[in-house]
């Protein structure tokens, strides 16, 4: 149980580093915007109870918004991927015995686990998209800016689990 606690607790914070020291950096034109700090609840196992969750997307947005000076828009939008994370997971699994405990790329198929992580992604930067603008003004240029930075996120989320995390 100690062992489980420390390994995501140590991802926790690298995720947090990672985030902060590098990809807060990258943005090109505006557009791509990486934010890979959502793994970490998508990596949670799928035992977790879903107060923990809730709490544990808290602490990750609300840390981010710190470091990123911003007014809750990571909270918000981390909240609310943990929020309909088990309704995805209901979504895209067939049957109980398709899934892992661990969701990650390892223990489950690739198209679930593609399937799992862009919905997730997809819905956590529309959310955090739109609460920045606060506007449906510029819809469409918003909706690019989802996409991209949706579709770089998650081929960055895909290829660490290739290198870092295999479990």
């Amino acid at each position: 149980m100690i062992r489980i606690l420390s390994k995501y607790a140590v991802m926790f914070i690298s995720l947090v580093l990672i985030q902060v020291l590098i990809f807060n950096q990258v943005q090109f034109s505006g557009f791509f915007n990486p934010y890979i700090y959502v793994l970490f609840i998508i990596l949670l196992p799928l035992s977790t109870p879903r107060y923990a969750i809730l709490i544990l997307a808290f602490l990750l947005g609300l840390v981010i918004d710190i470091f990123s000076i911003s007014l809750g828009v990571h909270s918000a939008a981390t909240v609310f991927v943990a929020y309909i994370r088990p309704l995805v997971i209901r979504l895209i699994s067939n049957r109980e015995d398709d899934r892992s405990d661990y969701p990650g790329l390892n223990q489950n198929k690739l198209s679930w686990f593609i399937n799992y992580v862009f919905i997730i992604v997809f819905l956590h930067h529309a959310m955090l998209f739109y609460l920045e603008v606060y506007t449906f003004a510029n819809f469409f240029n918003t909706l690019y800016r989802v996409i991209l930075s949706s579709l770089f996120s998650i081929i960055v989320i895909v290829l660490s689990q290739f290198l870092v995390f295999r479990d």
